[in-house]
């Protein structure tokens, strides 16, 4: 028996940066879920016990830890998988360690295809959505925000009536049409792997002395992008996320051992995009994940304009010239087998 799905990565715009517990967030975050950088996973159901994994048709030993993990935490919800071994082919339409969160985007695949599986074989699931971002954020906090396109909260908080700790929900206030469309372009200054995992990163969280104003500012900042995401007000809304993008990199410079995952070409990059912003009035901005990558982000309007600044002014800093061109995207979808 076999259950195949595509599902995308996402890119905060609050971040998820500190946890407790078995996954669970210290503060809430918001994402826009994306299009072309996904994962497709097919997990196939076999009588012979154990677990392997084949990336781009590859036996990958590698990942096959992190599977196990994942079926021992979901176990308690879904005993029915002790009763079979698992096959899981893979495949990703960005590069590995490219600065995209493969895990995002691989742990919500394979949490779809564990649910459509207990569906076939008869197991009562409640909502499937809901069910699988459960499963998901079990395999890797960020993958819950993967279950559904646009705006996706995660992380119960006052402003966003329906969030909660266990999964991610889609955003539920008015949305202004300019956010629908936004594109992002990932300039990839660093392919390798990080000096400090974000599993490490989380866990300095936990002693950080700014740790109880930064989760206060969080909810701070999901509620304040409420009147932002309905008006479409685009200087209120490019303001936030560049704060919460230097934010998370304070915070890791400002740890105990402290870190820099940021280069000097990720400088240069943000340095350029205000430059060109105040000379053009092109309402572009930047955003940063746990890496040293810059996501681009602006709306299609200015699509043109900000392309050609992209090309011009930021791909000479990137490692070979490398970047991927993103969009707000619909979420996953189920493969033909």
């Amino acid at each position: 028996m076999k259950s195949a799905f595509r599902a995308p990565s996402n890119i905060a715009l609050v971040k998820y940066w500190g946890k407790y517990g078995v996954q669970l967030p210290s503060k809430p975050s918001i994402s826009f879920t994306l299009d072309s950088c996904a994962t497709e996973t097919t997990v196939e159901l076999t009588d012979r016990p154990g677990i392997s994994v084949e990336l781009d048709g590859e036996d990958t030993p590698g990942f096959v830890p992190k599977i196990a993990q994942f079926v021992e935490r979901i176990a308690p919800r879904h005993p029915w998988i002790g009763d079979y071994g698992i096959r899981v082919q893979t495949h990703n339409t960005f590069p590995h360690s490219s600065g995209i969160a493969s895990s995002a985007s691989g742990m919500s695949a394979l949490a779809l295809c564990v649910v459509d599986l207990a569906q076939k074989l008869g197991h009562a699931v409640g909502d499937p959505k809901q069910e699988a971002s459960i499963l998901a954020r079990l395999g890797s906090g960020s993958a819950c925000r993967s279950l559904y396109g646009g705006l996706v909260v995660w992380g119960e908080t006052p402003s966003v009536p329906g969030s909660a700790q266990e999964f991610g929900t889609p955003y539920p206030h008015k949305l202004n049409e300019v956010f629908r469309s936004y594109r992002d372009v990932v300039a990839l200054v660093d392919v390798g792997q990080k000096a400090v995992s974000s599993t490490a990163g989380h866990q300095l969280m936990e002693r950080h002395p700014f740790r109880t104003q930064r989760f206060a500012q969080a909810h701070d900042h999901l509620a304040a992008l409420g009147p932002i995401l309905a008006s479409g007000d685009l200087d209120a809304f490019m303001e936030l996320v560049e704060l919460e993008a230097l934010t998370l990199h304070g915070l890791m410079m400002s740890s105990s051992p402290s870190y820099i995952l940021m280069r000097p070409q990720t400088l240069r990059i943000i340095e350029a995009i205000r430059g060109f912003r105040l000379e053009s009035g092109i309402p572009i901005c930047f955003t940063l994940d746990a890496g040293a990558n810059v996501h681009i982000l602006f709306p299609e309007q200015a699509e043109q304009s900000a392309m050609e600044f992209v090309i011009d002014h930021v791909q000479p800093w990137c490692k070979d010239g490398r970047m991927i061109a993103d969009r707000v995207g619909q979420g996953p979808v189920p493969l033909h087998e």
